[in-house]
């Protein structure tokens, strides 16, 4: 079992790193965030649809199961929209930090979807949230409205990846990610045609634009998405959320290498900041202590 595990292991932090390069990426490409995602969501079904076809497997579902894959497909559209909307009206660092919230938001729905008791250490942990982001509000209030987009793509990435975390003790993988890909492209396409911005999409792109979306779905979406869900069948919930963790800090490292000053924020910001990130840590540190006493 050591060896799954320990190979399982690594494919998620590269896949962590991945997810990384999505908000250097989102900030990149010249499209507005719901265009960008229809783009992502397409390219990743196309090339989901292309492995399924290769190896032969199994996707048909229920209308019942349909009905939950197209739920959280359509939460994880909507996240990805936010998530993407913030880093055009913020800074990267800020959409990313803000977006390391959906921890907190986890430890509350979580034990509601499971029907479990609620962890009151984590209530106070998502206090020092709280604190943290109040920090960067007031020192950072030119950027308000991109924190408020970051918070809500928080709260969309908690609820559908609870959901999923219960969805991939039933289906596969493979399954999962094509259904929710393709239910997220009819979603968006959908709200294109209805807010009239389909044009966007259909006038063509540039050469630039192009190859940063064909990153952006192929590894970043349609490949990390079905890695990402496969691993959780080996590693545990703790391991994994320790890994995911790192994914803001990944980000903002990078961001500062390729920007340089223009990334900078103020040290208020960065206080604010290392509270954030410092309890996903302790949090992690705390599920492990319980996780040897439960063993023993």
């Amino acid at each position: 079992m050591r060896g799954p595990y320990v190979a399982n292991l690594l494919l998620l932090h590269v896949i962590v790193l991945v997810w990384g390069l999505t908000g250097i990426l989102g900030n990149e490409i010249s499209l507005s965030a719901v265009p960008l995602v229809w783009w992502r969501v397409v390219i990743a079904v196309v090339t989901i649809l292309l492995f399924v076809l290769i190896r032969k497997i199994r996707v048909m579902a229920t209308t019942r199961e349909l009905a939950r894959f197209a739920a959280v497909g359509l939460l994880t559209a909507a996240h990805w929209v936010f998530f993407f909307a913030a880093i055009k009206y913020s800074k990267i660092s800020v959409a990313l930090v803000v977006l390391s919230t959906s921890a907190f938001f986890v430890s509350i729905l979580g034990p509601l979807v499971r029907r479990e008791r609620i962890q009151w250490y984590e209530m106070g942990l998502g206090l020092i949230v709280i604190a943290g982001l109040a920090l960067i509000f007031n020192f950072e209030s030119q950027y308000v409205l991109g924190i408020v987009l970051a918070l809500i793509a928080a709260f969309l990435a908690s609820l559908f990846s609870t959901l999923n975390s219960r969805l991939v003790i039933r289906h596969d993988p493979v399954q999962i990610a094509f259904w929710e890909m393709l239910f997220a492209a009819i979603g968006l396409s959908v709200f294109l045609l209805f807010n009239g911005e389909w044009h966007i999409v259909a006038q063509g792109l540039e050469t630039r634009d192009l190859a940063m979306l064909l990153v952006l779905g192929i590894l970043c979406t349609g490949v990390a998405f079905i890695v990402s869900i496969r691993v959780m069948r080996v590693l545990t919930p703790f391991t994994c959320a320790l890994a995911i963790n790192l994914e803001p800090v990944y980000t903002i490292l990078i961001a500062l290498w390729l920007y340089g000053e223009s990334e900078y924020m103020s040290g208020p910001f960065y206080g604010g900041a290392a509270v954030i990130l410092s309890t996903l840590f302790i949090d992690a540190a705390l599920k492990r202590r319980s996780m040897k006493k439960a063993n023993v």
